[in-house]
């Protein structure tokens, strides 16, 4: 028998510092017992340990076979002897017999300090991975605690993480003792353990600041549906309210803009847009190139997700962003292939294309002189319409028509003047 002073003293104390299960204590201090034990033992299979946290005294238990005969003391017990353990003891039944070997308590304790210190700290470890384990994908705040390099390390608590460069907002600069609020991102598993990993720049980031900013958010009625961010220089987030009384932008920026200016301040000034969310992928992938206004926007392919977004000529820079960032965070948000093109090209392709059909067409007929005559005379009966004719059937004023006419190489004078059908069709075909 071991004589452990404070046992449940020393256990209670280990729990609250370290706040490892008291389960846990125990079954390491029980292991240190055994695994002492088994020095005079052949194999641990048959032994326990008895801990009395009240007395503090501890016991080694090896179970034994009852036998007629004793061939393996380890491992058998004489019928005689077990009884003198369990008077109603017989034959082929086990008993437990307290295992105490010379100078096994100095060596108990040696070993049982290697063995509690080892396994305290892998409980430790355990313990702090489950308490962060429950915040994954949530917002922490941890203190700054050494700068290494462009690299801090993190106090977040009962443990530290880095900060490594990619996972920094760009430009941003922290002091020792600066309270930080960081993204739990995920528990990797490393060659050295386990490790807590923590952003600034990831896109969750900024989800989250918008849940504490905006109440409405956090209670379900505005969703955040998509999100694009590139750390430091631009994020689009798309929102959609459940409730028509709400607006989802508006609720968001805040009065003022009080709600958004908070989340700038946090994430070092990044542009922000935010956008509504739309079913429709036209009116979804007009509202993501924004702060561009675009023209029109045409699918091209569906099933592989492309399409094309036509704007006026001064928003072609402004649709592309610097270095194309608007519109890959705009692909990114709204999850198609989008093509940023310029209106005057396409309106040019479309005159080369309808000139080269009226090409085809004419080549294609082989008329005589008299035919030839003919047919003049019935293209300037059919195929003329008069301005003010073209401006009713396609909805137009009659100023607004002259005006793009004007814009595509054809003047007319007044709304009496005709004009050929294939004009007529080429504005038709550029308000489509």
């Amino acid at each position: 028998m071991i004589k452990i002073d404070g046992l449940k003293e020393v256990i209670a104390q280990i729990k609250t510092e370290r706040g490892i299960p008291e389960n846990e204590i125990i079954e390491a201090i029980s292991e240190a017992l055994v695994l002492a034990a088994k020095r005079y033992h052949n194999s641990e299979d048959n032994l326990r340990a008895d801990l009395n946290l009240l007395t503090g005294e501890a016991r080694i238990l090896v179970t034994k076979e009852v036998v007629k005969d004793v061939e393996d003391p380890l491992m058998e017990i004489s019928l005689k002897a077990a009884k003198l353990i369990n008077s109603k003891t017989k034959i082929g039944e086990v008993v437990e017999e307290e295992f105490n070997p010379p100078d096994f308590g100095r060596i108990a304790a040696q070993k049982a300090k290697q063995v509690i210190t080892q396994r305290i700290i892998e409980a430790e470890k355990k313990s702090i991975l489950n308490e962060f384990h429950d915040k994954i994908g949530t917002l922490i705040t941890g203190i700054v605690q050494r700068i290494e390099g462009t690299n801090y390390l993190i106090n977040i608590g009962r443990t530290e993480s880095l900060l490594d460069a990619r996972n920094q907002i760009p430009g941003e600069v922290f002091r020792l003792k600066d309270r930080v609020k960081l993204y739990l991102v995920e528990i990797a598993k490393t060659f050295r353990g386990p490790e807590v990993i923590i952003s600034r720049s990831h896109e969750g980031f900024v989800t989250k600041m918008f849940e504490l900013e905006v109440p409405e958010i956090a209670d379900g009625v505005i969703e955040m549906k998509a999100i694009a961010r590139r750390a430091g220089y631009r994020t689009k987030i798309a929102v959609m309210s459940h409730n028509p009384e709400v607006g989802a932008v508006g609720t968001c920026v805040g009065r003022m803009g009080a709600r958004i200016q908070t989340v700038l301040k946090e994430i070092n000034g990044e542009k922000i847009d935010i956008i509504e969310w739309k079913e429709n992928p036209l009116e979804l992938i007009a509202n993501a190139l924004k702060p561009a206004a675009v023209f029109k926007v045409e699918i091209l392919d569906e099933e592989k997700r492309k399409a094309r977004a036509i704007v006026e000529d001064d928003q072609l820079s402004l649709a592309i962003g610097k270095s194309g960032l608007n519109v890959r965070l705009a692909s990114k948000l709204a999850n198609w292939n989008i093509d940023v093109v310029k209106k005057s090209e396409v309106e040019v392709n479309l005159l080369d294309k309808l000139l080269a059909e009226k090409k085809t067409l004419s080549e294609s007929a082989t008329p005589t002189s008299t035919d030839v005559v003919e047919v003049k005379e019935e293209k300037v009966e059919v195929k003329k319409i008069k301005v003010n004719d073209a401006a009713s059937e396609l909805g137009m004023d009659v100023a607004d028509i002259l005006k793009k006419l004007e814009e595509l190489g054809h003047k007319a004078k007044s709304a009496s003047s005709n004009i050929d059908y294939d004009v007529y069709l080429l504005v038709k075909e550029s308000i489509a």
